[in-house]
């Protein structure tokens, strides 16, 4: 391989949000990857850095181009300069969208279990979060498409956030599901935001589908935000861009973000996103096919050593969702046995809402030496807290 995915890098004593742990604890759960960027990401930040002079920074046109170009090369997707605003990130992004497109007391629908700052974004900003539960059958997730329909006509339900690829579950929502969601949400009123910062990290082989690509009902009510940060390991960055096809809205969002103040960037984020999109694609496609590779040792250390738990079938991200709920009856209770016991720091469920006191969330983003780790610990866990019980 061209880049060396086994290195193992020492992240304590870094200010490392991750790694800011006990000194016998292993994190495997906020989604940040232990890979160093990619070296050609690190060298135009070099480049940049040894021009030593760190002034306000401006939106080239090599920035739109560098959005433009990736997302109409990897994802057949093509995006005009004029739908492109920069953001500092997806987070402050969804914020500003749900204060300037909504009231407070509205209803922001969120398909459940999900990402938990989904919540922060919506309850933070005085909105209800109102919740359709995903079904899980036989193993694996499907919509409720009658509740989901009964909440988006709701009239005070304005706004749907949907994860697209899906987290925690790591599901890739196919064209025809898409399609019926925007159907819907147009049908009723509610604007669509489309957080798909995860879209990047699919398995070989497996394309996400953006959703204002879908058609022009779901491009003319949605908007769509988009970043390099999970994808190369970038989020210190703080850069990521908002797709906004529809210009009444766009504007509604430019003055939303721009009155918050998280429209503008950093000197370092365009020269990151820039040299990402252009340079990055060897390095992706590598770290997508060690990711698999981690999935599938996975997969087999609970198949063969943790059979109580079940590890659902993934299709993206390098975030696997572990229902234990044959273990405990609270992941939020195990996981801190977990971690007291074994000094393994996974995520709860319960955050992610819906049925997440069921399962446990693992981030595999690391080296095979540490992922080993982890899962010895895992099921050294699992034993001591069954004998316990």
């Amino acid at each position: 391989m061209k880049y060396d995915f086994d290195q193992v890098v020492d992240r304590r004593n870094t200010n490392s949000y991750k790694w800011n742990v006990k000194e016998n604890e292993l994190p495997m759960w906020v989604a940040d990857m232990d890979f160093p960027a990619a070296p050609e990401i690190r060298k135009a930040l070099q480049e940049r850095l040894d021009h030593g002079v760190f002034g306000y920074a401006d939106l080239p046109e090599e920035w739109y181009d560098a959005y433009i170009n990736w997302w109409g090369r990897r994802h057949g997707f093509t995006i005009e300069k004029d739908w492109l605003l920069f953001s500092t990130g997806v987070l402050p992004s969804l914020s500003s969208i749900v204060r300037k497109l909504t009231t407070p007391a509205e209803n922001v629908l969120v398909m459940t279990p999900v990402y938990n700052h989904f919540f922060s974004s919506i309850l933070n900003n005085g909105r209800n979060a109102l919740e359709s539960l995903l079904v899980y059958e036989d193993g694996a997730y499907h919509i409720d498409f009658a509740d989901l329909e009964a909440k988006l006509a709701d009239p005070q339900t304005s706004m749907m956030i949907l994860c697209n690829p899906q987290n925690p579950a790591g599901i890739i929502w196919d064209r025809a599901t898409l399609a019926r969601i925007g159907e819907l949400c147009t049908k009723h009123g509610v604007l669509v935001v489309s957080d798909e910062i995860h879209c990047d990290l699919t398995d070989p082989g497996k394309e996400y589908i953006p959703f204002a690509s879908v058609n022009e009902t779901c491009r003319d009510n949605s908007i769509t935000c988009i970043a390099p940060t999970k994808t190369f390991n970038l989020a210190g960055l703080q850069t990521s861009a908002i797709v906004v096809p529809n210009p009444w809205i766009r504007h509604k969002v430019w003055r939303g973000i721009n009155t918050d103040e998280v429209a503008e960037p950093n000197v370092f984020a365009v020269t990151g996103a820039v040299a990402a999109f252009d340079q990055g694609a060897d390095w992706l496609d590598q770290l997508r096919n060690y990711i698999y590779e981690n999935k599938k040792t996975v997969a087999e250390f609970v198949e063969n050593q943790i059979p109580d738990l079940y590890l659902l079938p993934s299709e993206a991200t390098y975030l696997l969702w572990l229902d234990c709920s044959k273990i405990a009856a609270d992941s939020q209770e195990f996981a801190d046995y977990l971690r007291e016991e074994t000094g393994l720091f996974v995520s709860h469920g319960v955050q992610y809402r819906g049925d997440g006191r069921s399962f446990l969330r693992l981030n595999i983003a690391c080296p095979k030496a540490t992922l080993l780790d982890g899962l010895a610990r895992l099921k050294a866990g699992v034993l001591s807290y069954k004998e316990q019980r």
